[in-house]
């Protein structure tokens, strides 16, 4: 990979260790997708933030590379594990998590990254203009970002995110190019799909899917059907990008009717009730939160329900009010954390979960370990308020 004077005085270590492990990362990763050079980018959106998900050993490598790293960069992060206005609520989280949590949190500042906490930052500023190239961790935002945002970006790892906030650069590859083949199409066929349905549909496209898909059969869903797209697709597999077209005649086409949904939702459901309910994976928006306020006028959930949403969307609510109604039905506004890998749901006491997304269901099983009962947000309101 061809780089420029300045990138390999950095890689050979003449700017410091930190920014040499960088350009080592990325051009081990260049390398890998056949990428000709570095470009740079303007935005860096990194995972890695929960402790649940990198440990002592993320921990400690964060808290000493925090020591002189500086992001180059915009940079935001994705949620912690909880939200620590909250945490004294939880009586089963003990202490060493906290402590741990807070290091990374703190790491992240030090280094310059924007506290977000958030696995929507496309909520929370205003996209940069078309073609901008990013260099976005979390999946749904990546993928929102390349199929709705209009910008570029590869599905970066935690690393190569990383890599990317302290150096402004990513390797050419892949999505960051301006011609990408879009050999398959999903021909969708069912009638007025809702936010679950999008969802599932995602988590098919993204097993079926190579780098991108073509969507047929749609019109214009709404923002929380959209998300639910992002999320399910970035939960199952590699694909990073979808169109939705229905000028598809040279691609291979592949029908997601009732047999299929039908199928995938099998897959992920598997309880017919919930211990709780929880709301937000991707995190709510500032819509989301206003439609659910007005869902539940006049109801009250019978159970406990979980909503979570960045901290920037909870102070632009809570100054519109949106809150209000949510909070006297019994709903738990919780920022900076999100339905997946969080220790707020504790195993040893809640056997099942109640969710309406496709990427929540599938953390809550295979990483919290607690059976998921999975159904619509119109349904949840139903079933679960008085």
């Amino acid at each position: 990979m061809e780089l420029s004077k300045e990138e390999q005085s950095a890689l050979n270590g003449e700017k410091g260790e930190v920014l040499q492990t960088a350009y080592r990362i990325l051009v081990a990763t260049g390398e890998a997708t056949k990428a000709e050079k570095l470009i740079p980018v303007n935005w860096a959106h990194l995972s890695g933030v929960n402790y649940n998900t990198i440990g002592d050993s993320g921990e400690e490598f964060l808290r000493t590379i925090s020591q002189d790293a500086k992001v180059k960069v915009k940079t935001t992060v994705n949620p912690m594990g909880f939200d620590f206005d909250h945490i004294s609520e939880f009586d089963h989280i003990d202490d060493d998590f906290i402590q741990k949590q807070k290091s990374i949190r703190d790491s992240y500042i030090r280094m310059g990254v924007e506290p977000t906490f958030s696995c929507t930052p496309y909520d929370i500023f205003t996209l940069p203009e078309k073609d901008t190239q990013v260099s976005f961790a979390e999946s749904n935002a990546a993928i929102f970002a390349n199929s709705l945002g209009g910008l570029k970006t590869n599905k970066e790892s935690a690393f190569s995110a990383l890599a990317s906030a302290l150096t402004g650069k990513s390797p050419y590859s892949d999505l960051r190019k301006n011609q990408t083949d879009t050999p398959l199409t999903i021909q969708m066929k069912l009638d007025n799909p809702n936010e679950l349905d999008f969802g599932l549909l995602g988590f098919f496209a993204g097993k079926v899917g190579d780098t991108s898909v073509n969507i047929s059969g749609v019109s214009e869903p709404d923002r929380r059907s959209c998300k639910a797209l992002c999320g399910g697709m970035g939960t199952s597999g590699t694909c990073a990008k979808f169109q939705f077209t229905e000028d598809v005649e040279n691609t291979e086409k592949i029908d997601f009717g009732k047999e299929e949904m039908t199928k995938t939702y099998d897959e992920l459901n598997t309880s017919d009730k919930g211990d709780l309910i929880t709301l937000g994976s991707p995190q709510l928006g500032l819509q989301e939160l206003s439609d659910l306020s007005s869902m539940l006028k006049g109801k009250s959930f019978q159970k406990r329900c979980m909503i979570f949403c960045s901290r920037a969307v909870q102070n632009q609510a809570r100054n519109l009010d949106y809150t209000n109604e949510i909070e006297r039905a019994g709903g738990e506004i919780l920022s900076d954390c999100c339905t997946c890998l969080t220790p707020l749901i504790n195993p040893s006491e809640t056997d099942s979960v109640t969710t309406n997304s496709v990427k929540g269901a599938y953390y809550l099983k295979n990483s919290t370990g607690v059976d998921v009962n999975l159904k619509s947000l119109s349904n949840i309101i139903e079933d679960e308020t008085r």
